[in-house]
């Protein structure tokens, strides 16, 4: 069965469908600023909770790798539910998630509620993917998917910086409070906005199977387990980076981390117009850049100058990595879309766990240095993966 529908059937753009969009992104910003939130409070939550730091991350990784188990199996179980109604299931989930994350005075339930929110976060991620196809017709697609996944880099530049903020002057739990309330009104306008959105096609762990039998899928996976590894190896010690090789003080590398974000936004957008026509070519730019930055940050890292450009062209090029990544995935199986969907968001949060801890091994062990070398030689694989099987991308 096919998703490429009549002009009949096609969604209409009006305001209602690009408000759906909106909320749609609202979500991912929603779910990203939730799933980070704690890097930034971690300190404070610890001393609060009474555990030691490294028993509190645990609030950090536990909910990636829930997410990785959950999104495959939300389109392999739930697969006769109306999408509508199950994302909208999901969201208040991770209202109720986020709201017991706030009031907890106990490790254990803090840990529980982190645990609900991996599966609200799985749920929504597999589902959220592949909405852009359905609210628009095919030529407004590719900026309605670049808007969605502006929510990833936007909650970076916004709603990370802020929450820290907020938990800086009013405490860690007045930022889940707000959070909270965000996801209230994203619920809000989810249920206005979206149009009713039955199962097209009832998907089998036979048709799981049978997806992962495409070549250019297991391409897409493997691409997303070396770029987004890779990335967050290095990625996750960007402070110490910063301040131990370039000596940047703690202002300047916020201010860093916010323009940081502000290219990884235009990226999202520059980046995901490109992959319309030129989608190997972008995705073969995305891991050349970023193998490219990380191997010049072994041996230009310590000049302030130098640095700086190098960050900013990670920030641009990183930007692009999710809204490309979906997309080679979409056009991979047209006709098994959320399954797709639920695979890259699988194998792209264990690439998130996976990179933390390789690099936290590596960071701890063999040094700074070393680490870029590994999280460049991983990017540089995938750079070497999309160029030597650009021949079997016409198709998509």
């Amino acid at each position: 069965m096919s998703f490429e529908t009549s002009a009949e059937q096609e969604p209409r753009v009006n305001i209602k469908a690009w408000l759906a969009v909106i909320a749609v992104a609202l979500a991912i910003f929603s779910v990203v600023s939730a799933e980070m939130l704690p890097i930034g409070l971690l300190t404070p939550i610890a001393e609060s909770m009474q555990q030691p730091l490294g028993h509190t991350s645990l609030i950090i990784s536990t909910p990636s790798l829930v997410a990785a188990i959950v999104a495959p199996c939300v389109v392999l179980v739930f697969n006769r539910i109306n999408r509508r109604q199950l994302l909208l299931f999901f969201m208040l989930l991770l209202f109720i998630s986020t709201l017991v994350s706030a009031m907890t005075h106990a490790f254990h339930w803090l840990l529980l509620a982190r645990v609900l929110f991996g599966i609200s976060m799985g749920g929504i991620w597999a589902l959220a993917g592949s909405l852009a196809v359905r609210l628009m017709p095919p030529k407004k697609v590719g900026l309605a998917t670049s808007i969605i996944f502006s929510g990833i880099a936007a909650a970076s530049v916004l709603g990370i910086p802020a929450g820290v903020y907020l938990g800086d002057l009013f405490g860690w739990r007045m930022a889940f409070v707000c959070v909270a309330i965000l996801v209230v009104i994203v619920f809000i306008m989810l249920f206005w906005s979206l149009p009713t959105l039955p199962v097209q096609q009832v998907t089998t762990w036979r048709s799981s199977l049978i997806v992962l039998k495409n070549p250019n899928i297991i391409i897409g996976l493997s691409l997303t387990l070396f770029i987004v590894t890779g990335h967050f190896a290095a990625y996750t010690f960007i402070r110490p980076l910063l301040q131990e090789i370039a000596h940047f003080s703690d202002a300047s590398i916020g201010i860093l981390l916010l323009v940081y974000g502000v290219l990884g936004i235009l990226g999202n957008f520059v980046l995901g117009f490109t992959i319309q026509k030129f989608l190997w070519q972008t995705l073969f730019s995305i891991a050349f850049l970023l193998t490219m930055v990380l191997f010049l940050f072994i041996f230009f890292g310590d000049s302030s100058f130098v640095n700086i450009g190098l960050f900013l062209i990670w920030g641009f090029a990183y930007g692009g990595v999710s809204v490309s990544l979906m997309t080679w995935m979409i056009r991979s199986a047209p006709t098994q879309l959320e399954l797709a969907s639920a695979f890259n968001v699988a194998v792209f949060n264990l690439s998130i766990g996976l990179g933390a801890f390789a690099g936290g091994l590596i960071y701890d062990g063999l040094g700074l240095w070393l680490n870029l070398v590994c999280a460049s030689v991983l990017t540089c694989i995938a750079t070497t993966l999309v160029f030597i099987n650009r021949s079997k991308q016409t198709g998509i």
